[in-house]
């Protein structure tokens, strides 16, 4: 048997370190700490993305994939 569970994303937005332009980022709320890189929608630099989700928010970080956190 199989059991599968949909987790429903989060859509959050962030600003790019690079250009500043706000964009929107899917997150996956079962997860509670995530760090990844992906690329600006506007400008292609790599942005290095930091999620944090709590009980009732969650938060996004994002730095230049260069700088790090």
């Amino acid at each position: 048997m199989v059991l599968s569970i949909l987790i429903k994303m989060e859509e959050k937005s962030a600003q790019c370190p690079y250009c500043w332009e706000m964009q929107y980022f899917e997150i996956d709320p079962s997860i509670a700490e995530q760090e990844y890189v992906e690329d600006c929608q506007i400008c292609c630099h790599p942005i290095l993305i930091r999620v944090t989700v709590g009980i009732e928010d969650i938060d996004i970080q994002t730095a230049k994939e260069s700088d790090g956190f």
